[in-house]
């Protein structure tokens, strides 16, 4: 009996987070650890204090919205296999993934349209499923810090808008953003290597 296989039965529901976040025996243990190191009075669940204890999102402009993520319906707190979930949009696509599935299996969470959904909704501040003007402005703002004059600020926003706004009616949806971003390696940006 390997190291691993005798840590993996102290996670619960340890088969069936793997099967719906495609995360290896070994990259969910190193994920329960994590996730156990972070949960400093052993309550069994993260709150927002306890992620922003994690140095990348503390430094990162985003990283308040991306903490929100794991909170999706406005609750307090998340589980492990919660964490694993969000964190399993960041696990790279395999190289040898051919995109085939089978259509009854969920589309993996790290596939490239789920990827798209999450980086949707980290801009998507009110949740109405387009991202408006004033939400473009207030994640570009937080983007990109003070490196820009408010003015410049507004341009960016403004021409981003409206190129990716097809319909005109001044907001982005969810097929625009995708259109929009067509082009970029979303894949590759959205991964973590440590994450398999």
């Amino acid at each position: 009996m390997g190291a691993c296989s005798s840590h993996a039965t102290v996670i619960p529901d340890a088969d069936a987070i793997r099967r719906e976040t495609g995360f290896s025996q070994a990259s969910l243990v190193r994920l329960y650890h994590r996730f156990r190191s972070l949960d400093k009075n052993k309550k069994g669940y993260l709150c927002r204090t306890d992620l922003r204890e994690i140095g990348a999102l503390a430094v990162n402009p985003l990283g308040d919205r991306i903490i929100e993520s794991f909170f999706p319906d406005g609750g307090h707190a998340v589980d492990f296999p919660g964490f694993a979930r969000v964190l399993a949009h960041f696990r790279p696509v395999e190289e040898d993934d051919t995109g085939l599935q089978d259509p009854k299996e969920p589309e993996p969470l790290n596939s490239r349209m789920n990827k798209l959904r999450f980086a949707f909704q980290l801009y998507d501040l009110d949740r109405d499923g387009k991202i408006s003007r004033y939400e473009m402005l207030q994640v570009l703002r937080l983007m990109v810090g003070v490196q820009v004059t408010e003015e410049q600020l507004e341009s960016i926003t403004d021409r981003t808008v409206q190129e990716a706004d097809e319909d005109g009616d001044g907001a982005v949806s969810f097929l625009e953003f995708v259109k929009s971003l067509e082009k970029m390696n979303i894949e590759q940006k959205m991964s973590i290597r440590i994450l398999k």
